[in-house]
């Protein structure tokens, strides 16, 4: 074997920062030990892995179809460095998830994780779908818990749980007490709403141009507890899921409004990258998010504290 652990952590490193200054501050190395430990790779093999743009380095074809395999031997190296060190796979596990999963399920599931395995650690990221899956996609995460679609060629995608968007607006807002809304009566109304890019927002716009439903939107955020107070004081209505509206549908301080018309139904899932090495601890959470759902039908069935 040529090559050493080092050079290939180099590698994954400067890969990941595209730069090789920014890489040797994430290494702990100096920028000299840096760029020679790359330049030797690709000395040794006579193969250039990245295009030099600027200051920046990009991955070319090479590189690129090296990294997987880069990311697999040192994924498999801390399994073994953990394996020596009595951890046996429960080292640093790296979670990515939605805000509707990451605010009322992930956060519960990692402490779940955590007192199983008191010398284990992780992360916990909460973006939007699209964020999450690019971040799966290139490796910075372990898995992804997501909301709705995800087709991404270098994913595998398993369905986890049934989720269910809901329309919902305040009290005082006219739709809230006439039963049934119609099309034309939601196409009149200001909407707040999700951002681009995340599950809830997807969904929803699938709903509307199955029937070619044109919104009215006032509003987007990306926080689902702003949308749910931007309601409460009366700017719109809202569609997030009926996961996160427990409380406040128990409370009265919104209401639902009823949608026969639009299909706002869903899945959350878990994303990991098709060729990443699956350490025990990957595979204990994935178990555990199964457990908690286990004999549920729909993600606002599940038994979870106190939601405000």
């Amino acid at each position: 074997m040529k090559f050493s652990l080092r050079q290939i952590a180099v590698f994954a490193a400067v890969a990941r920062q595209e730069s090789v200054s920014r890489a040797a501050e994430a290494l702990s190395l100096s920028q000299s030990a840096t760029s020679t430990a790359l330049a030797e790779l690709e000395r040794i093999y006579e193969t250039p892995l990245f295009d030099r743009i600027g200051k920046r380095l990009r991955l070319n074809e090479s590189g690129q179809s090296l990294l997987p395999l880069a990311l697999d031997i040192l994924e498999r190296a801390e399994a073994i460095e953990d394996a020596l060190e009595g951890r046996a796979g429960y080292g640093k596990l790296r979670v990515g998830a939605t805000l509707t999963i990451g605010n009322y399920l992930a956060t519960l599931i990692v402490a779940d994780y955590l007192k199983r395995h008191p010398s284990g650690s992780a992360e916990l990221h909460v973006r939007n779908t699209a964020s999450i899956v690019e971040q799966v996609a290139r490796h910075e995460l372990d898995v992804g818990l997501v909301e709705g679609h995800c087709q991404h060629p270098e994913l595998v995608v398993e369905r986890w749980v049934a989720d269910e968007l809901v329309v919902f607006c305040a009290p005082s807002h006219p739709l809230a007490h006439q039963g049934a809304a119609r099309l034309g009566d939601l196409e009149q109304a200001s909407w707040i709403v999700r951002e681009a890019g995340s599950g809830t927002r997807e969904t929803l716009d699938q709903a509307m141009r199955a029937h070619r439903f044109n919104p009215n939107i006032r509003l987007e955020l990306e926080h689902t507890e702003a949308i749910k107070r931007a309601v409460e004081h009366g700017l719109g209505i809202g569609c997030i899921s009926r996961l996160a509206l427990r409380e406040a549908f128990r409370r009265g301080s919104l209401i639902a409004i009823e949608t026969p018309e639009l299909d706002l139904l869903r899945d959350f899932q878990f994303v990991w990258h098709r060729r990443k090495f699956q350490t025990a601890g990957m595979r204990e959470f994935i178990d555990l998010c199964r457990q908690k759902t286990a004999g549920i039908q729909r993600s606002d069935e599940i038994d979870l504290p106190f939601i405000p």
